[in-house]
Formats: C-alpha cells, sequence, structure tokens
C-alpha cells in the first residue's frame, strides 16, 4: 500500500504536469487564434489547394519583387547608360544569382527547422532556431562579402567577360557585393517569418523597396550620371533597407514565437547544426545550378556582345518562370515541414499531388503566354534588329520546355521539407551540373553554335526529373526521418499510405 506521503507526491506532480500541460495549450490556442484573426496561414489545417494558394501567392509577390531589382536595373541601364552597359550587368548576373541561391538555400534550411518545430507547436526551438538563424546569416554575409571584395575580377575572368565591358562589369559587382549582409538579413528573416505562416509582411516590405529601387535607378543612373556604379549602389540600399524593416517588423512581434530580441541573440549548438544540415546541402544544390549557367554564360559570352545582349534579355524575360517554380518549391518545403512536424503524414501525400497539378498548370499559362507576347516582351530589353532577332530566337526554343524543369523543384521541395537534403543534391550536381560540364567541355566543340548551349537546358532537366522521380517512388526519404513515436501514432491504413516507404 503506498503511503499517503507518496499519494501526495504523486497527486503534486499529476497536478503539476497538469498545469503544465493546459500553459501549454493555451500558448499553442493563442497563437493559433492570432494567425487566424491575422490572416496567416497554418498549413497544417483547412483544404490543402486552398491554403496552398494563399501561401504560394505572397511569396511569388516578394520573389518577383526581389528580381524587380535586377531587372529595373537592366532596363534602365539599357535606356540611360546604353545596351553595352546592359551587357556588363548581364556577365554578372550569373553569379549574383548564385549567390543568391545559395543564400535562399541556406535559408531553407532554417525554415525547414522552424517550421517543423512550428507544425510540433514547440514554440521555444522556434524562438531558439529564430536566434541562431540570424546569426548564421550574419556571418555567412561577411564571408561572401569579403571574398567578392577581393576576387571579383578574377571571377569574372573566368567567364571570359569580353574586354570592352569588363570594367564595368567589375564596377557593378563589386558595389554589389557591398549589401550581401543585409541581402542574407533579409532572406533569413523572410524566410523565418513564412515558416510560422507569414508571407504578406515580407511582400509589402519587398514592394515598398522595390519602388524605393526604382527611385534610386532613376536619381543615381540619369540624374547623376553614375552609370552602371549608380545602379549597383541603388540596389544595395534598398536591400539594407528591407533588412532594417524585416528586422523591426520580428522586433515587434508579440504574438508569434519568432520575436528578435538581442539579450537572446546567442547560437544554439544542436540547432545550428540541424539548420546547417539541411541549409548547406541545399545551398550547394542551388550554386550546382548557377554553376552549371557560369559555364554556360562563358560560352554565350564566346559569341560576343550582341549574344551576350540578348542573353542578358531572355534571361529577364524567363523570371516570370523561375520565379514561380521557386515560390511553388519554397511553398512545398514549409507544407511538407509543418505537417511533418504535426505529424499529419496523409495530408503530406495529398499536398504532393496537388503542389504538382498547380505547378504544372502555372507551367502552361507561362509558356502560351510568354510565347504569345515575344516581341514586346523583347522590346523591353533590347532593340537593335539582331539582339532582338538572338533574343527571339532562344524564346522559341527554350519556353516549350519549362515543363521538364518543373518536377525538380517540387520533388526537391517535398524531400527537403522532411529534413532530407543532401540527395536532392547529389541528384542536382550528377543530373545538371555534371552533365552540363560533360556538354559544354566535350559535346559542344563539335558543333560550335548557340543552339547547341541552348539545348543543354532541356536535355539536363529531363534527366533530373526521371532521377527525382525515381528516389521520390523507390526511396525511403520519409520513413527514415519520422521518429518512432509519429510511426507508432500513425494508424495502419494510414502506414500503408505514406509515401515511398
Amino acid at each position: 500500500m503506498p503511503s499517503i506521503k507518496g499519494m501526495g507526491v504523486f497527486l503534486l506532480d499529476a497536478a503539476r504536469t497538469f498545469r503544465a500541460s493546459a500553459q501549454f495549450n493555451a500558448k499553442r490556442d493563442k497563437t493559433v487564434m492570432t494567425m487566424r484573426k491575422r490572416g496567416e496561414i497554418d498549413l497544417t489545417e483547412g483544404r490543402i489547394s486552398t491554403q496552398m494558394i494563399r501561401f504560394f501567392i505572397p511569396i511569388l509577390c516578394g520573389i518577383f519583387f526581389q528580381q524587380v531589382y535586377v531587372t529595373a536595373d537592366a532596363i534602365i541601364i539599357s535606356k540611360v547608360v546604353g545596351e553595352d552597359a546592359l551587357a556588363a550587368v548581364g556577365c554578372t548576373g550569373t553569379f549574383i544569382n548564385l549567390l543568391i541561391g545559395f543564400f535562399m538555400g541556406l535559408g531553407s534550411g532554417a525554415t525547414v527547422v522552424i517550421a517543423q518545430y512550428f507544425g510540433a507547436r514547440e514554440y521555444d526551438q522556434v524562438r531558439k532556431a529564430t536566434h541562431t538563424a540570424l546569426l548564421l546569416a550574419t556571418f555567412a554575409g561577411l564571408l561572401f562579402m569579403i571574398g567578392g571584395l577581393i576576387y571579383s575580377p578574377q571571377l569574372l575572368a573566368i567567364l571570359q567577360t569580353p574586354e570592352d565591358i569588363m570594367d564595368m562589369a567589375v564596377q557593378y559587382i563589386r558595389i554589389y557585393f557591398l549589401g550581401m549582409v543585409p541581402s542574407m538579413l533579409y532572406n533569413m528573416g523572410s524566410g523565418i517569418l513564412r515558416a510560422v505562416g507569414d508571407a504578406k509582411r515580407p511582400v509589402y516590405i519587398l514592394i515598398a523597396t522595390a519602388v524605393v529601387n526604382i527611385f534610386l535607378d532613376l536619381l543615381l543612373t540619369a540624374g547623376l550620371q553614375l552609370g552602371v556604379r549608380g545602379a549597383a549602389l541603388a540596389t544595395v540600399l534598398s536591400q539594407a533597407i528591407a533588412m532594417a524593416l524585416v528586422l523591426v517588423c520580428m522586433a515587434r512581434e508579440k504574438e508569434l514565437p519568432v520575436q528578435l530580441r538581442l539579450k537572446d541573440l546567442r547560437a544554439d549548438r544542436r540547432i545550428l547544426l540541424r539548420i546547417v544540415r539541411i541549409g548547406l546541402p541545399t545551398g550547394i544544390q542551388s550554386t550546382m545550378f548557377d554553376l552549371s549557367n557560369l559555364l554556360i554564360q562563358a560560352s554565350v559570352n564566346y559569341f560576343g556582345t550582341d549574344t551576350v545582349a540578348a542573353w542578358t534579355a531572355y534571361s529577364n524575360l524567363n523570371l516570370i518562370f523561375w520565379m514561380s517554380v521557386s515560390a511553388m518549391g519554397t511553398t512545398m518545403t514549409t507544407f511538407v515541414g509543418q505537417n511533418f512536424g504535426a505529424a499529419k503524414l496523409d495530408r503530406l501525400r495529398r499536398g504532393v499531388r496537388t503542389g504538382l497539378g498547380l505547378a504544372a498548370l502555372g507551367c502552361v499559362i507561362i509558356t502560351v503566354l510568354t510565347m504569345l507576347f515575344r516581341y514586346p516582351l523583347t522590346y523591353l530589353f533590347v532593340t537593335e534588329p539582331d539582339k532582338v532577332a538572338i533574343c527571339i530566337r532562344m524564346i522559341l526554343f527554350l519556353t516549350p520546355t519549362y515543363i521538364t524543369y518543373m518536377c525538380i523543384e517540387i520533388y526537391s521541395g517535398v524531400i527537403r521539407g522532411v529534413g532530407e537534403a543532401l540527395v536532392p543534391m547529389i541528384i542536382t550536381g550528377l543530373s545538371i551540373c555534371a552533365f552540363r560540364v560533360v556538354w559544354i567541355l566535350w559535346v559542344l566543340p563539335l558543333n560550335n553554335t548557340l543552339d547547341m548551349v541552348c539545348i543543354s537546358y532541356p536535355v539536363s532537366w529531363c534527366i533530373g526529373t526521371v532521377a527525382f522521380f525515381i528516389y521520390y517512388k523507390k526511396g525511403k526519404w520519409l520513413t527514415k526521418r519520422l521518429p518512432e513515436d509519429v510511426l507508432k501514432k500513425a494508424a495502419p491504413q494510414e502506414k500503408e499510405r505514406l509515401p515511398l516507404t
């Protein structure tokens, strides 16, 4: 028979446990109510397609206005400074996209970790991950800024940048490197907000700073006649404003568990390792795409300034496709992360099908519209007949092949959402990067034409799509990341339907 004292201790522990549970549930319910009141999105609840679209649209708008920085620079430089200056900026574009892709990939590690904690309603861990991610962003930005300022000329020389535009290209990219820390902190902060369902405020910030960017572009290039230096400086100042605004939003956040507090600004070693384990392979995966594009850019540069200008114009024209598919990949990563953390596995499986359907529909719409309006879109960037003709040829050749890339971004986002980032990196490295290296070094010399450069894109996309589909169907990317307690909770019929066990 238990003693009265032992029974009292038992009852006291039970009361404390009940009170702690009640406090946790109260905090959780308060956070959920706050999200609903403010129109923020909980991807673990509601109709899947509706929630995905609601989450996707702000992300697409955010990526769009982020690209407005580059596109506004291109249009204003072309019209104010000249088309040779546009070619100079174009030579830096692939490398800049490489950096942005790496930053966003590294930030996606924080997004996945925070989304999983948020889906599991572990709000203390969300707070720790938030501050850890911001510190990581600061140090990464500093590292890239210093390296870029020192090695810019060498990087552009590797790309075979034409001599007549080399000086302008170096001026532009060196100033751009000064904005690495603001750019990294903005991307990381907006990724943190999206992970907890707040996809709107980052967009509002980008809309405001995009307007500022255009104003500064005109002021510094046309007004003060600073040329490409003015365009780069306008972009850096706009990024600094975006960083300041997103950090202010986080500092003033009272309800969601992502409030920025200086006293909590320290790195949690375990969480940092989780973020890096997911974010670093994802960043490398994105970098592999852009490294292969750097190789292709060097091949394009070989054909002269007219082709470089036309390629730059085409690159700006197809941004809407890349923005859309990237936004859908981010949506899938966050959707899977939250539902994986909440152990809603059947909803996760249904969400994959929904995401593929929405992405395919968007891809068809973008392809048709780009083909129909190819001439007026091209004239936004280039007007000389030779450059227009080259750009139109690339549009007709590459735009119909966009759909061959779609599955790569969706499947990669899904697999990354459960915390598996290494395999997508390997698949991308072999099917995209390694293939294009072989193509440019050994196949292209057999018929050194622009068409042979362009065809490397759809062929590599098809190889990557097949590889991701096989891993999606046959690989155990989901079950090996599931904790034992989640597997035990899953109903037998749900276990049978687990995707890709």
